[in-house]
């Protein structure tokens, strides 16, 4: 019906959270960095290397990463392990996590010190290891080395600590804030079709923290903070985020800075 306000694909209190995440990553950050991100696209544009899953394009694809991320690719060891937490237990020995069987990556310091990621010095070097099955999905590859280099640079620069409670869904923010929000949002949930022999059927795989929904409403304001009227990358979202996004983005340009304390004004942030 005419007339009718557009609706918000999430709560008002998630809303809130990424509105507040965004300014946590402006004091931690400084906003030039997200105001100045490239939106980095899945397009040989931006990975031009020939992608045949072998540990040397994996490696190629990371240095790409890193570089849009602005993180030294000399300070990080990166490690491929098997699927089985067993053998990843063996690999990363000082590895913690309570959802041992969903980690699709992880990030590590080599002392295992917490205080060392805190403090970072020349002698503390970081590990981002990925699962091996990944290598077959170059999406979520990229969408999971994004995640964990948020890592470096949040917990491994002592912007935050593993304690916070929140650290892992801001980390997720932080890819969107960053520019990765195309690859870590359409891996928030894909449907993947198989067929073995005779038997065919389809499965849901699920990466990350954050939902689709609210994937799509923090890539409208990541647009919407940075004056984007004609976002041309968003045609990239898999269907449901794009359909969130235009949403959200509807939302937002009814919804002023200044309305009803909906959001706070540009001029108020860092």
């Amino acid at each position: 019906m005419l007339g009718l306000s557009p609706k918000l694909p999430i709560c008002a209190e998630d809303r809130q959270w990424v509105d507040e995440g965004f300014r946590r990553l402006d004091t931690m950050l400084g906003r030039r960095r997200m105001l100045e991100a490239t939106v980095i696209l899945p397009a040989a544009e931006y990975f031009p290397d020939p992608y045949d899953e072998t540990p040397a394009a994996v490696e190629k694809l990371f240095c790409r990463v890193c570089a849009f991320m602005k993180v030294q690719r000399d300070r990080i060891d990166l490690e491929i392990f098997p699927d089985e937490t067993e053998e990843l237990h063996k690999l990363l020995p000082s590895w913690r996590s309570k959802h041992e069987k969903s980690a699709a990556g992880l990030y590590v310091h080599e002392t295992g010190d917490v205080e060392s990621e805190e403090k970072p010095n020349e002698e503390n070097r970081a590990v981002v290891a990925v699962k091996s099955t990944l290598l077959k999905d170059p999406l979520s590859l990229v969408a999971t080395v994004a995640h964990e280099l948020g890592h470096v640079i949040l917990l491994g620069g002592g912007l935050m600590k593993r304690e916070t409670a929140d650290h892992e869904t801001m980390t997720d923010l932080l890819t969107v804030y960053l520019g990765f929000g195309i690859f870590t949002a359409n891996s928030a949930a894909r449907f993947k079709q198989y067929q073995v022999e005779r038997t065919a059927g389809w499965s849901m795989q699920k990466l990350g923290y954050l939902p689709e929904e609210v994937y799509g409403y923090a890539l409208a304001k990541f647009a919407a903070e940075r004056g984007e009227d004609r976002a041309d990358w968003a045609k990239h979202l898999s269907t449901n985020v794009r359909a969130y996004f235009n949403r959200s983005r509807a939302w937002l340009k009814k919804n002023t800075p200044d309305s009803a304390g909906l959001r706070v004004s540009s001029h108020d942030r860092i």
